[in-house]
């Protein structure tokens, strides 16, 4: 007969969860760490977050420079040649909107701490401060040596165990989690569109070439602009693909509740999901607006002063599942 402490195991590391609560006290999310949200929008929302990631840079400035790419060869080749001003003028006021905000959201998605939880925070001090009842059990991460929140997973990119963890994104160089997933959905949604809207502006500017000359229809020589074309409409079509079916799995994750990693691990139905329309509304930070839509939401150039809570502190306990009381 094993003790509730051994039933009530840590995903982490690959071990189920007991759902029948037949003497096991295992604690809901707002039970088992009371504090912990007020701790992580205290201790590092407040702060400049950046992945210092090799590999994840690498993959960011590709990614604005596919954009610059893009924006050159839509300009220079395409609208600025074109002898309808109006076409190029509405294009292209379109085109660099959207570009703009695709990566303003990628900024952002890249900035925003995902929900990181305080690294060493699994003291007996800490714990004894969040008054728990006998019988509670938390955990601690082996790896930050973090007390766990529940839904909380370990990233070995950032280091750090982030709340409702999707995944994490070296195009971003940043998790997506609970608190940058608006910015990210935004950013495949923005890239989506541009690749979209420069796919139609390549098939009308090579009809357009081909029924009158070719020397006219763009500054660059002929074969310059057949291999530009190519290349963007190659682009544009690799990138409408990935990030449509990136946005749809993001929006699917928020529409039920569930994480790309929980999913993965088969962790469904060890929390109260919540409905399809409220889990949107919690995501994208309110009730249905146009600031749904804005990666600038949230900022503001003079912050308040930072409520900091002070975090006991002490010697990191060793064991990785804590029952309370502490012995």
């Amino acid at each position: 007969m094993k003790s509730p402490v051994h039933r009530c195991r840590d995903v982490e590391h690959g071990r189920g969860q007991t759902g029948d609560g037949a003497g096991v006290n295992c604690l809901q999310a707002e039970q088992r760490i009371p504090i912990s949200k007020d701790v992580i929008t205290s201790s590092s929302a407040s702060a400049l977050w950046f992945i210092r990631d090799a590999c994840g840079i690498v993959c960011a400035v590709i990614t604005w420079l596919l954009v610059f790419y893009a924006e050159f060869v839509v300009l220079f080749v395409m609208l600025l040649p074109s002898k309808n001003l109006t076409y190029s003028i509405v294009n292209g006021t379109l085109f660099n909107t959207l570009a703009f905000l695709a990566l303003a959201s990628h900024l952002r998605a890249m900035c925003t701490d995902p929900g990181a939880v305080p690294k060493g925070n699994a003291t007996k001090e800490y714990i004894e401060s969040l008054q728990l009842k006998p019988g509670q059990v938390v955990y601690k991460c082996p790896k930050c040596c973090s007390i766990k929140p529940d839904r909380a997973h370990h990233c070995s990119v950032c280091k750090r165990c982030i709340r409702k963890m999707d995944h994490h994104c070296p195009w971003v160089n940043n998790c997506v989690g609970e608190n940058n997933q608006k910015y990210f959905v935004l950013f495949t949604m923005y890239i989506a569109l541009i690749s979209l809207h420069a796919l139609v502006m390549v098939v009308f500017h090579f009809l357009y070439c081909f029924e009158d000359d070719w020397t006219k229809c763009s500054s660059f020589s002929p074969p310059a602009t057949v291999i530009l074309l190519i290349l963007l409409c190659f682009e544009g079509l690799l990138f409408l693909i990935f990030t449509s079916v990136m946005f749809g799995t993001q929006v699917h994750s928020i529409c039920t509740d569930e994480t790309g990693i929980e999913r993965l691990k088969g962790e469904t139905g060890k929390w109260v999901k919540v409905p399809c329309w409220e889990a949107v509304q919690m995501a994208f930070g309110g009730p249905f607006s146009l600031s749904w839509c804005s990666p600038f939401t949230g900022l503001r150039c003079k912050k308040d002063p930072p409520e900091h809570i002070t975090i006991p502190q002490g010697e990191i306990i060793e064991e990785d599942i804590i029952e309370i009381p502490l012995n």
